[in-house]
């Protein structure tokens, strides 16, 4: 017997379309994904190779079905795929450094982090009480509530926000992420 034979083949990592289904999965949390968008990308993760019968099933639901029934099929779909959903804070952890990396590469406005709803759900909640990292912290400090209350929450005109903010995600997306996954 030769050598060729006897070696075994190297392991060929996780089967293709899992890692874009995580990253869903995270973002589904954090609620950056809407339910109607589920079945695409069900769709996506089996045209790159991933199959499950929830998947499936989710691929041909239409986005006019019921919420609810996408979101169970899902998370269905997630849990035969091994994928669990993340916990609210870490997903939103991961939004944040992901908004972040949005602003420095211009993909959004700055004034957009403050109206885009970041504080809704409880993601935020269980990432406080987790505790935030000081790169977090200094970059969540400089997001209003809302694009309006820049001047009067944070007492700085509209050019030294940006610029504060801006250097605020550099660092965030610089540091190293406190919590894995997503």
């Amino acid at each position: 017997m030769d050598a060729a034979s006897t070696t075994t083949p190297p392991w060929p990592g996780p089967p293709p379309g899992l890692p874009a289904l995580e990253t869903t999965a995270c973002r589904y949390r954090a609620g950056d994904v809407r339910p109607e968008d589920l079945p695409m990308i069900a769709a996506e993760a089996l045209a790159a190779g991933l199959d499950t019968p929830a998947l499936c099933e989710l691929a041909g639901l239409p986005r006019h079905a019921d919420s609810r029934d996408i979101r169970e099929v899902f998370e269905q779909a997630l849990a035969e795929s091994g994928i669990e959903l993340p916990a609210p804070g870490v997903a939103w952890r991961h939004e944040l450094r992901r908004s972040a990396a949005r602003l420095i590469e211009g993909d959004i406005a700055p004034a957009y982090l403050a109206g885009d709803g970041l504080w809704d759900g409880d993601g935020y909640e269980g990432a406080a009480a987790e505790g935030l990292s000081t790169v977090e912290r200094a970059f969540v400090a400089l997001i209003p509530p809302c694009d309006c209350c820049i001047e009067y929450t944070l007492d700085l005109d509209r050019g030294a926000w940006e610029a504060e903010l801006r250097t605020a995600a550099l660092a965030l997306v610089a540091s190293t992420p406190v919590v894995p996954g997503c």
